[in-house]
This record gives structure tokens, C-alpha cells and sequence, in this order.
């Protein structure tokens, strides 16, 4: 009854009630004040983190691990990195609990909510060692770096909108009037995807690797990343073209298609007949590949020909000039009387020369007889001393013995030493029906027999000639 009397006491006192719920309100408002930082008396893990960009994060957000709370940041200071980047510290203030954090985890400031709160996700690794407290989860754990919806929205700006707006006009512009069409797709649609359900089964096997695939796109996508402003002077440049293609499209791309099956048709039809020219093409530029080494080698000449032959062809107009009244004297001459009579006399006499000049001709053009008894006989004729010419003052002794040359005999001379006949009347001179020598002036003298006739065989060179290459 004493204590029940002594609470009615305090409760009667209005001053100590008043004191008592100060008190609370005072212990309520330093517990809330404090409880960011942690509510007393109760002990903490504590550890450091640096990531690149503290992105709004400020002292008392949120410290979470699967999505459960397990700590605050206790303060966000920034710090100079060893190779002169800027990054932000974060003090951690974390429950006994999550201690130790294995090495290999990573950390991700994330948005809370829309309105910008952040909050500090870590993922734990499967490292079998843990930081101790006090120490600085590193830089690189800072990863993936997080996308803020602001800067998902930032890609929107005005040229995307408006190419945006562009498309969606585009898209409705495609679409508008097509709605049979589209329900047929539709209804095709659905047997596509019926029929296509095996093809599903057997790209999302295992065998078939198809997260590798979006594995490999990624890496794709990572790498492309750098060249994202040349991807896009790409598709403006692209877009310039499509923009000139519009301005041909009616009537000439459209005529060009329209007629495109025609042409095919043409070129199937034309093709086979052409491919006999193909192959002797081919044939004559595989013959013609020695005649271009052959050039290749000879191409000095060449150039020194047609160095040579410009002063001559920037003569030729003097040339031709003159040329003219030359060919008018030749129609002059030709249209005047008894020509066409000279000719045709000209005509038989070479007709009746024919015959003798075919046995006749060889023996210049083959052995160059010709020229050489006419340079013989100026040399007999022009050669000698004061007292006369050699062909007047030689005389020669003839040879000695039985039927010799000196006198009359009455066989050919026959020995008995150096004294035998060599003679033959009519030597070979390679015209027709005669073998291709030169027998005269080539003949061989045979000691100690008696030759007379043709001898043995002989060739064409003669004094004089000048033999072809």
C-alpha cells in the first residue's frame, strides 16, 4: 500500500511528470538524431570503401547486402588517387553480423528510389578471406559502374526525339490501310511460332552454348563501344545517301527494278552463248602472256622508237603536203594516152621473162653472184701499177704433164702431181629444182683426183652477203 501511495504521490505532481516526459522526449530526440550514426552502446564493423563517383550519396544513406539493411555511410569525403584521378571515400558503419566481408566482394551505389536517394549495394564475393576492420575495400571492387535514370533519359535528347518522331510518322505511315495484311501476318504469325518451337528447343539446349552467344555479343558491344561517334557519322552518312536514293527512287530505281526480271532473263538466255567468246578470251590472253614478257624486255627499244619517230610524225604534215600534187602527177600520168598500153606490154614482157628470171633470180637473191662478178671485174679492171693494169700484164703458167691445160689434149688433165682438172660448167645455184647451195666460187679441191661436175654439197654463203638474224 506504501508503494502504491508513493506512485500516486508522483503521479499527483504535476512538475515531475512534466520532468519525466521531458526526459523521454530528450532521450527520443538524441536517439533519432544518432541513429544514423549508429544507436550507442551497441559495437560496429567499420570499414572504408573508394568508388570512382560518389553519385549523391551523402552521410546516412543506406548500407544494404541482398537488399537487407546492414549498415549507414557515416561520411563522404573525396581523395586524389596515386595517379592524379579524384575518387570518393566512404566511411561504412556495419553490423557484427556482416563481418568479416570476404575480399573479392564488390560494391554499387544505386538509386533508392526515383526521387534520388542512393544507397550503397554490396555483393559478397566467395573469397575465403575477410577485411579486417579498418580496412579499404579497393577501387576496383567498385564495379559494375551503376546507370542513374537521369542519364538513362539524358540519351534522349532533341535530335533523338526528333528522329523518334521522325520513325514513329514513318511506322504509322507504314501501317496506315494495312490491317487485312497485318491480321494475315498475324495468323501466320502463329503457325511461325508453332512450327518454330523445335528450332527454340535446339538453340536453348545446352549443347548449343546460346548464353555464350549473348556473352560473346556483350564482349561485341563492349568493344564497339569506342567507335560509338564513327557508328554514328556512319548512319548520318547512310541517311544522306538513303536521302539521295529518295530523290532517284521514281522513276529510275523503280524503273530499274521493274525491269531488273526482264534483264535476268536476257542475261541467263545470252550467257551461255557468250561463254565460247569467254573461253577463246581466255585462250588468247593466255597465248598473248609470252608476247607481253617479250614486250616488257623490248619496251627500252619501243621508247626509243617512238622518241625517234615524233620529230618524223611532227614532219609528216610536210610530207603529206607534198604528197598531194605528187599523187595528182600519178592520176595525171595514169589517165594519160598509152599508158594502159605500156603496162600491158609491161605485163607480157614479164610473162615472158617469168620463166628465166625463176631460174635466174636465186642466184643473186640466194648467192649474190650478181653483185660479186661486177665488184670482181671493176677490181680486175682497176687494179695494177704505173706500167698498166693486173688483168693486161699477168700471165699464167700452166701446169705441166699429161693432157695439161697449155695446149691441146686429148683428155682431162690427170696428175701425174698437182695437175688435175677441176671444172664445172654448170655449178648449182639453188634455183628451182636444184638443191639450196651455192656451188660456184664454193667448190673443193680435192688433191690428186680428177674432178669435173658437180661435187659434193655446199651451202649458201658466199663473199658479200649479209645473213639475216
Amino acid at each position: 500500500m506504501k508503494n502504491r501511495s508513493g506512485l500516486q504521490g508522483i503521479a499527483s505532481s504535476p512538475v515531475l511528470v512534466g520532468a519525466v516526459t521531458v526526459l523521454v522526449i530528450i532521450v527520443a530526440v538524441f536517439l533519432a538524431y544518432n541513429a544514423n550514426n549508429g544507436l550507442p552502446f551497441v559495437s560496429t564493423y567499420d570499414l572504408k570503401a573508394r568508388v570512382p563517383n560518389a553519385d549523391a550519396l551523402v552521410k546516412g544513406n543506406d548500407v544494404r547486402i541482398g537488399g537487407v539493411l546492414v549498415g549507414t555511410v557515416k561520411s563522404v569525403v573525396p581523395v586524389q588517387l596515386e595517379n592524379g584521378d579524384v575518387a570518393a571515400e566512404l566511411s561504412l558503419s556495419l553490423d557484427k553480423n556482416a563481418a568479416p566481408l570476404p575480399v573479392g566482394s564488390t560494391i554499387t551505389v544505386r538509386p533508392k528510389s526515383a526521387l534520388g536517394i542512393k544507397f550503397l549495394q554490396i555483393t559478397p564475393g566467395k573469397s575465403s578471406k575477410g577485411f579486417a576492420a579498418g580496412e579499404t575495400i579497393p577501387l576496383a571492387a567498385a564495379t559494375p559502374e551503376p546507370v542513374d535514370i537521369d542519364q538513362f533519359f539524358d540519351m534522349f535528347d532533341k535530335p533523338t526525339r526528333d528522329a523518334i518522331r521522325q520513325n514513329l510518322a514513318g511506322f504509322g505511315n507504314a501501317l496506315a490501310g494495312r490491317g487485312p495484311q497485318l491480321n494475315e501476318a498475324i495468323g501466320a504469325l502463329r503457325r511461325l511460332v508453332v512450327n518454330g518451337q523445335p528450332v527454340l528447343r535446339t538453340i536453348v539446349a545446352p549443347s548449343t552454348n546460346f548464353a555464350g552467344f549473348w556473352r560473346a555479343l556483350e564482349d561485341l558491344s563492349a568493344t564497339v563501344a569506342p567507335v560509338a561517334e564513327t557508328q554514328a557519322s556512319l548512319f548520318v552518312a547512310l541517311d544522306r545517301t538513303f536521302a539521295a536514293f529518295a530523290r532517284v527512287s521514281r522513276p529510275y530505281i523503280q524503273e530499274t527494278i521493274e525491269k531488273s526480271p526482264s534483264t535476268l532473263d536476257t542475261a541467263n538466255a545470252d550467257l551461255p552463248v557468250l561463254r565460247p567468246f569467254l573461253h577463246d578470251s581466255e585462250r588468247f590472253f593466255v597465248a598473248l602472256q609470252p608476247g607481253a614478257r617479250a614486250l616488257a624486255e623490248t619496251s627500252p627499244v619501243i621508247a626509243e622508237a617512238l622518241h625517234a619517230g615524233v620529230p618524223v610524225l611532227n614532219a609528216s604534215p610536210v610530207l603529206n603536203n607534198q604528197l598531194q600534187p605528187t599523187a595528182e602527177a600519178l592520176l595525171a600520168f595514169q589517165q594519160a594516152p598509152g599508158v594502159f598500153n605500156g603496162l600491158n606490154l609491161l605485163i607480157d614482157t614479164n610473162n615472158l621473162l617469168k620463166p628465166s628470171l625463176k631460174f635466174i633470180v636465186p642466184a643473186q637473191t640466194t648467192c649474190n653472184y650478181m653483185t660479186l662478178a661486177f665488184r670482181q671485174l671493176a677490181s680486175a679492171s682497176s687494179g695494177g701499177n704505173d706500167q698498166g693494169n693486173w688483168l693486161n700484164l699477168i700471165s699464167f703458167q700452166p701446169a705441166e704433164g699429161p693432157n695439161s691445160e697449155a695446149g691441146q689434149a686429148s683428155a682431162p688433165a690427170n696428175g701425174p702431181r698437182d695437175n688435175h682438172l677441176h671444172f664445172n660448167p654448170y655449178p648449182q645455184t639453188g634455183a628451182p629444182g636444184q638443191p639450196n647451195v651455192c656451188e660456184a666460187g664454193n667448190e673443193k679441191y680435192l688433191p690428186g683426183k680428177t674432178v669435173i661436175g658437180n661435187t659434193e654439197v655446199f651451202g649458201t654463203t658466199t663473199r658479200g652477203q649479209v645473213k639475216s638474224k
